[in-house]
């Protein structure tokens, strides 16, 4: 016997003291290192490492040792909890005694425009600025120490060079002035730098608690009660305590606690914050019922079918904290960059030193312009642009009911050429009915569709539906049938009554040797109706004789029409896929505004073969996605470049499809598309501002047309921009 190991679920640990793009580099690479880790993802924006290993015998502990090691702080699930609760202006105080100590060292500099000299003596400044530069920067120089003893560099090693050098010259210059000579010190450009950079990593910090909302939002919809019915009556306990199959009373106005099927009352259902739908849902017997939804008006009583990490809202969380986690793959070129950029720059400071020395400058003013260099070429912003731009795309996707899977996904969609779409279920409403039912001559009608109804009696198909809701409107009885067998893609075949039938597409039944010309004409006219059919035969000793001819009718979903023009205007080559035959599947393709004449429906395709046909669409290069209900259309969600999931959320659409809609709204397609469109230019955006403050900044340093106090404004600018233009994601409505 084969023992199958278990895949080890990802291990995820919050990470406290990165900085920059370098320090991600440093702790991917110390990750990667220890035994047994397949891979590890860390996130800037985040603050958290994804770490996917190989076997059960890399813990926790030891990964989290390794974090350590590499000279940061591995941090608690309760650390974690308090720091995305924490208040707006939580961690302030280091900025605020840095903002009052430095004050007075920038009043000379303001007093100096207007002709004013305010110069502090130059113990007063000593005083002032080392609190600063040794207390309120001690975490630059810890971390840029362990930057060093790893061979690498980072934001707090340039920050801590730069602010030293500064504070020693103003040391140096003090302690060797001439009597009753007031030398020119630069402690206000150390201390401001600090400060500065400070309120940088503050302003950032606050930015990053407004990309989490949509996580912290929907952890919300978890309610800590439920009244559970026992055998003494109703009683409240905390959720966690809940089983499956347990009774669950709800009462008007709350939340659903889990997943379940409403078995006593009615309501009206607001599902709004899980799949963006604003009206509330009518919900009566026998309805599904999804955790964090709200009951409306009355109090009902639901079987809980789902609890823990298999509810829907559970799986949801888990989908957006997976995308936010992920890195993007034009991540990985910053990555590259940053991984070098610290080195150069220190080459680029130390070039900018002796070349300002060998012009004649003296040394004072070649080490300010080398100070700047240091200051202003900071890679936090190249390590921020793309994780804060994904974290606001999906965050606000979600919120509308739009769940990416992950960044490779949302960075693809914006490029999509062409949309495939499954006919039933997708952009018809799903639910057919059966429209007519012809008997072969000879033949009782109502017999007939009784054993139709008999060999579809244990199906869940949509057709079988529609056989079984006619029969029960017909009065017949059904019988459990013997022998039954699927055929795939076909039909199916079971024994009625001692009767060998079968029942599937004619296609299948003519090949099995059922008389084509049967209902010849009537098969042509249904047909031009744009009816789906299939027939019900007999296997008997003169071979398979045609029993009844079923023509079933489904309705094209409200809005499909504007939403496939919508999709057509944006310049999208559409595609229905249907395993109908060629003139039904025209006929809906035509009330759904699509073109046959331009190859825009592909009939009689077996869902077997929607793959291959996927496959075939993106020949030549074209980016395509497929939307389809997750089910049956899970090897065609997952041969396309993009895949859609269209329904409410099962297991089978969230791992095949890269993209999940939480409605079956088709209007949704476009509406991802165009939240990827946009997160890829915000992320592009925030990678030209961020190469463009260090491609202008470094150069303008250097050539001493920028003091380290200009200099350290910039590089906490550049952070905090790139910040606020990934947060401009969040007003995003879709159309």
């Amino acid at each position: 016997m084969t023992y199958i190991k278990p895949k080890q679920a990802p291990i995820d640990i919050g990470i406290g003291g990165m900085t920059c793009a370098s320090c991600v580099a440093r702790v991917e690479k110390a990750l990667n290192k220890v035994p047994g880790v397949e891979s590890a993802t860390v996130n800037l924006a985040t603050e958290s490492a994804r770490i996917t290993v190989q076997s059960a015998e890399v813990t926790d502990a030891r990964l989290r040792r390794a974090i350590r090691d590499a000279g940061y702080e591995p941090l608690t699930p309760q650390a974690l909890e308090s720091a995305e609760q924490a208040s707006a202006w939580s961690g302030f105080a280091p900025v605020a005694w840095g903002l009052l100590l430095s004050a007075p060292l920038v009043l000379p500099m303001v007093g100096d425009l207007w002709g004013q000299h305010w110069m502090l003596p130059a113990w007063v400044q000593f005083a002032l600025a080392t609190p600063v530069q040794f207390i309120l920067g001690a975490r630059f120089y810890k971390a840029g120490w362990h930057a060093l003893k790893a061979l690498t560099g980072n934001m707090d090693l340039l920050v801590s060079l730069g602010t030293t050098a500064g504070w020693l010259l103003s040391v140096w210059l003090w302690l060797n002035a001439h009597e009753g000579h007031a030398p020119h010190l630069y402690f206000e450009g150390s201390a401001v730098v600090i400060t500065l950079v400070l309120l940088g990593k503050w302003l950032e910090a606050r930015a990053k608690r407004q990309t989490t909302e949509a996580i912290r939002a929907l952890h919300a919809l978890r309610p800590d009660k439920a009244h559970w019915i026992s055998d003494e009556g109703e009683v409240d306990v905390p959720v966690a305590e809940i089983l499956v199959a347990d009774l669950v009373a709800v009462r008007p106005g709350e939340r659903f606690p889990l997943d379940g099927e409403l078995i006593e009352g009615q309501t009206q259902v607001d599902e709004s914050m899980l799949t963006g739908e604003p009206l509330p849902v009518s919900k009566t017997m026998g309805a599904q019922l999804t955790g964090g939804s709200i009951n409306g008006d009355g109090r009902v009583l639901m079987r809980v079918t789902a609890v823990g990490h298999e509810t829907v809202l559970s799986r949801i969380i888990r989908l957006v904290e997976d995308a936010q986690a992920a890195k993007a793959p034009i991540q990985r070129l910053v990555d590259k960059v940053a991984e070098i950029f610290v080195p150069v720059v220190l080459v680029v400071a130390l070039l900018t030193l002796a070349v300002w020395m060998f012009m004649g400058a003296s040394f004072e003013s070649a080490l300010i312009h080398a100070v700047a260099v240091l200051v202003i070429a900071c890679p936090c912003a190249l390590g921020l642009a793309t994780p804060v731009a994904i974290m606001a795309g999906t965050g606000v996707a979600a919120k509308h009911g739009i769940l990416i899977k992950d960044a490779q996904a949302l960075e693809m969609a914006h490029r999509v050429q062409t949309v495939a779409f499954d006919k039933t279920g997708t952009l018809t409403v799903g639910q057919p009915r059966l429209i007519a039912h012809l008997p072969a001559p000879g033949m009782d009608a109502a017999l007939a569709l009784g054993w139709a109804a008999s060999v579809q009696s244990g199906s869940e198909h949509p057709l079988a539906h529609a056989v079984l809701k006619a029969a029960q409107a017909h009065g017949l009885v059904t019988t459990a049938p013997q022998e039954l067998a699927a055929v795939p893609g076909r039909g199916v075949q079971a024994q009625v009554d001692g009767r060998q039938l079968l029942l599937g597409s004619l296609r299948w039944l003519q090949q099995e040797g059922m008389d084509p010309h049967l209902w010849a004409d009537d098969v042509k006219a249904l047909y031009a109706q744009g009816a789906t059919l299939s027939a019900l035969a007999e296997r008997g000793p003169s071979g398979v004789q045609g029993v009844l001819l079923m023509a079933f009718g489904d309705e094209p979903k409200v809005g499909a029409l504007e939403a496939l023009a919508a999709l057509r205007a944006r310049g999208l080559k559409l595609v229905m896929i249907s395993g109908d035959n060629q003139a039904a599947a025209e006929a809906m393709a035509r009330r759904l505004g699509l073109r046959p004449e331009d190859g825009e429906v592909l009939a009689d395709v077996l869902p077997g073969d929607k793959a291959a046909q996927v496959q075939k669409l993106r020949e030549g290069g074209r980016i395509v996605a497929m939307v389809g209900d997750g089910v049956n259309d899970a090897p065609a969600l997952a041969a396309a470049d993009v895949g859609m999931a269209m329904g409410n959320g099962t297991d089978v659409a969230m791992h095949a499809a890269g993209i999940t809609l939480m409605r079956g709204d088709v209007a949704l397609v476009g509406a991802a598309l165009d939240i990827s469109a946009r997160t890829v230019a915000k992320i592009r955006q925030n990678l030209f501002w961020a190469f463009a403050y260090n491609v202008a900044g470094i150069p303008l340093a250097a050539m001493g047309f920028l003091n380290p106090v200009i200099a350290g404004g910039a590089m906490a600018l550049s952070s905090v921009s790139v910040m606020s233009n990934a947060l401009l994601l969040k007003r995003w409505k879709p159309d």
